[in-house]
């Protein structure tokens, strides 16, 4: 899931709209993996080089890892700051890269050159790299749910997503999770993109429906609904039977190549287990976790920031949170059955892709 689940965001140029598309460009508006920037203040004050890579050399040393952040600095990433800063990578004997993306970058550019071992992208975003010729496997599942939502006003007659029939929804492009989101909600309540008008609105959610523009927005429970709930917009959810987690669609989690399985298994494993951890401290300290991202983050320094990015995070805690009778990061075989299906008949493929061969559980702890 990336995390490119912005407000207040700069997007990038050249971008390709298409359905199926990964370029990065087009990340950066789509809202992965997956998490997400708390404000144009926050935003702005990132202008350093986002690529700079932190690494855990001044903590000891031990097998090198280069991780993928698909962003700048955000507190999306915060259960890999966590355990960076909390020593879990050198506790497992690994020296860990943190290598944030640009708005730029490709979102596997750095892990087919080589330039990175392991990346943080969503399933679906896997699926459609594998599709691509990127021979990417997702090793763990960070997001139990998926993040995105339909969102109308409280006092909406739109109840369920059968009632959006001949209603018009807002989404930031045919393109990302929102929109993926948008046609796995269409298709439980058995419509299609044609019953209703679809109106691509960029980034501006919370404008269109507040300015009545559009009767409901695709957004991010992690960023969206906390934005509107912050500026004092009564929103709720509309959600498919089921809820999130009837969705075929798998979010945010740990990619790598098959080449750097077979010669780095027992250290990518190794790796798994301490961002695991760093994601279960996180859900158990969003606090710390805020304020230990501090450091990983520029500019988030004063109050107001801080308290945005708690809010953030605090929406984040459910959708990591492992479901009772799961296992961490464990990738669930129907959902990437369902996924690899659903996502083949929305042309959202450039051609089928096998699920059983773009994911495994064999590198969890």
């Amino acid at each position: 899931m990336r995390m490119r689940k912005i407000s207040g965001r700069s997007s990038g140029s050249g971008s390709d709209p298409r359905p199926g598309s990964v370029s990065r460009a087009a990340r950066a508006r789509a809202g992965a993996v997956a998490l997400v920037l708390v404000g144009s203040a926050v935003l702005s004050a990132c202008a350093s080089d986002p690529t700079a890579a932190k690494s855990s050399d001044d903590k000891g040393g031990g097998q090198s890892l280069t991780v993928g952040l698909t962003y700048i600095p955000n507190i999306q990433f915060a259960p890999f700051y966590v355990a960076e800063s909390k020593g879990f990578y050198k506790d497992a004997g690994l020296k860990v890269t943190l290598r944030h993306h640009s708005f730029t970058d490709d979102l596997f550019g750095g892990l087919t050159a080589g330039k990175e071992d392991i990346v943080y992208a969503g399933g679906d975003e896997m699926l459609q790299g594998r599709a691509k010729g990127v021979p990417v496997v997702d090793i763990a599942s960070l997001y139990h749910t998926y993040p995105v939502a339909m969102l109308v006003p409280q006092d909406s007659p739109i109840h369920k997503v059968e009632d959006l029939r001949g209603h018009s929804v807002g989404t930031p492009g045919p393109y990302g999770e929102t929109y993926f989101g948008l046609l796995a909600l269409l298709k439980s309540a058995g419509l299609t993109t044609k019953d209703v008008s679809v109106q691509n609105i960029g980034f501006t959610q919370q404008a269109a429906l507040a300015g009545h523009k559009v009767d409901a927005v695709m957004g991010y429970l992690n960023n969206d609904a906390v934005q509107f709930e912050q500026a004092g917009v009564a929103v709720r959810p509309v959600e498919g039977t089921g809820g999130a987690a009837a969705l075929p669609l798998v979010a945010a989690g740990l990619g790598a190549t098959k080449t750097t399985l077979d010669q780095h298994g027992d250290d990518v494993k190794k790796f798994v287990a301490a961002t695991l951890r760093g994601v279960q401290y996180t859900v158990e300290h969003p606090d710390e976790a805020v304020s230990i991202s501090k450091t990983y983050i520029p500019g988030m320094n004063d109050q107001k920031q801080q308290a945005s990015a708690l809010a953030v995070l605090k929406a984040t805690v459910p959708l990591m949170q492992t479901p009772a009778s799961g296992k961490p990061g464990l990738n669930d075989a129907a959902t990437w059955d369902k996924m690899a299906s659903f996502m083949k008949e929305q042309g959202l493929l450039d051609k089928p892709v096998t699920a059983t061969d773009a994911y495994s559980n064999s590198y969890l702890p």
